[in-house]
C-alpha cells in the first residue's frame, strides 16, 4: 500500500489482463505573476498539464503560496497554503475549481528549546546540538513562531496530517500536526520530524510499504534532500538524493499511471519547473529535466492523483 502525501490515495495494481485504471492529476500552484492567486491545471498522465482555471482562488487576505491539495473522505477537496505570516490557510471545494476559504489557522506559539528555531546570533554550540538558535547551532530560547510556511497534506492510515515548516526567528524546522476532528479545524500540537533538523523547509512525505520518505529543501545548501524513517515523525536518516541540481525547492510527488514515482521541483532562480522519475521505489532517479509548458508560469506546486 502506497500513500501519497499530496493525494492520500491507495494505489492498487490492476488485475492481470485488465485495462490499467485511468487517472486524473490536479495541479495547484501560485502564479509566477502573483502570489495572491492560485491557478488550477489538469493532466491525464502527470506530464502534460493544461490550465483549467487561472486565478481559481484568491484568499480574503494574505498570500496563497505553496498550495497543497487532497480529497478527503467526505468527497470534498481541501487546500492548505502559506499565508505569509504565522498562520497557514485552509480552503475547500466540491469541484477543485471554485474554492471557499475555511480559516487561517494560527501557530503563534511553539517549540521552545526545540532545535534550529532561534535567532542564530549566539556563539558556537556545545556538542550534540543541531540548528541555528540561541547560540549559532543550538535550541530555540523562544516559543514564539515568526513564520509558518509551506504546509503539506499527508494522509497516513486514515489520519489527516499537515507537515509545516516553522521558525521562531532562525532556521526552519519541519513539524507534523494531526487533525483531531473531521472538519479539519482542530489540530494537535506540532511534533518535529526527528532527524531532519534545522534549516530545512518545503518538507513533504510519502509512504512506500512500511518506509516513510521525506523530501526537503536544505536552506543552507539550496538543494533538495531525501531522508527515510520507520514512522512519520522519524527518526529520519538521509540517503543519497537524485541528480536534481542546486537552487531547487518545493518538492512534490505523485505516482504516474505506470507506477513510476515522479518528483516535481521548482528551479526558482531559472524560472523553470523540473521533474525526476524513479522506477525502483524511490531508490534511484533519472536526471532532472524540464516539465513541458509550465516553466515561467507556476511556482511551488501541489499535485493530487485520483481515478478519472
Amino acid at each position: 500500500m502506497v500513500m501519497l502525501v499530496v493525494a492520500g490515495l491507495l494505489v492498487a495494481a490492476p488485475a492481470s489482463g485488465a485495462e490499467p485504471p485511468a487517472w486524473r492529476y490536479t495541479m495547484v500552484a501560485f502564479s509566477n505573476a502573483s502570489d495572491r492567486d492560485m491557478d488550477v491545471f489538469e493532466s491525464a498522465d502527470g506530464t502534460g498539464f493544461q490550465l483549467v482555471k487561472p486565478s481559481a482562488y484568491r484568499p480574503p487576505s494574505g498570500l496563497v503560496r505553496d498550495p497543497s491539495i487532497f480529497r478527503n473522505t467526505d468527497g470534498m477537496y481541501y487546500l492548505t497554503y502559506t499565508t505569509g505570516g504565522t498562520s497557514i490557510g485552509f480552503a475547500r471545494s466540491s469541484d477543485r475549481i471554485t474554492w471557499t476559504p475555511l480559516a487561517n489557522y494560527s501557530l503563534p506559539f511553539c517549540c521552545a528549546f526545540m532545535p534550529g528555531t532561534g535567532d542564530g546570533t549566539g556563539s558556537a554550540s556545545p556538542p550534540g546540538f543541531s540548528g541555528s538558535a540561541g547560540f549559532s547551532d543550538g535550541p530555540s530560547l523562544s516559543p514564539f513562531v515568526t513564520k509558518a510556511w509551506a504546509p503539506e497534506w499527508f494522509v497516513d492510515g486514515g489520519r489527516v496530517n499537515v507537515i509545516v515548516s516553522m521558525s521562531t526567528g532562525g532556521g526552519f524546522v519541519p513539524y507534523l500536526m494531526t487533525a483531531l476532528e473531521p472538519s479539519l479545524r482542530l489540530w494537535s500540537l506540532p511534533v518535529p520530524l526527528a532527524g531532519i533538523g534545522a534549516d530545512h523547509i518545503d518538507t513533504t512525505v510519502v509512504k512506500v510499504g512500511s518506509t516513510y520518505h521525506a523530501f526537503t529543501k536544505n536552506e543552507t545548501k539550496k538543494v533538495v534532500e531525501h531522508a527515510v524513517a520507520p514512522s512519520a515523525t522519524g527518526p529520519y536518516s538521509f540517503v543519497p538524493p537524485g541528480n536534481w541540481g542546486t537552487l531547487v525547492e518545493g518538492p512534490a510527488l505523485a505516482q504516474l499511471p505506470d507506477g513510476t514515482w515522479r518528483l516535481y521541483l521548482d528551479a526558482y532562480t531559472e524560472g523553470k519547473y523540473l521533474y525526476s522519475d524513479s522506477t525502483d521505489g524511490l531508490s534511484t532517479w533519472s536526471d532532472a529535466q524540464e516539465l513541458p509548458g509550465l516553466s515561467g508560469t507556476v511556482r511551488h506546486i501541489g499535485v493530487m492523483r485520483e481515478p478519472a
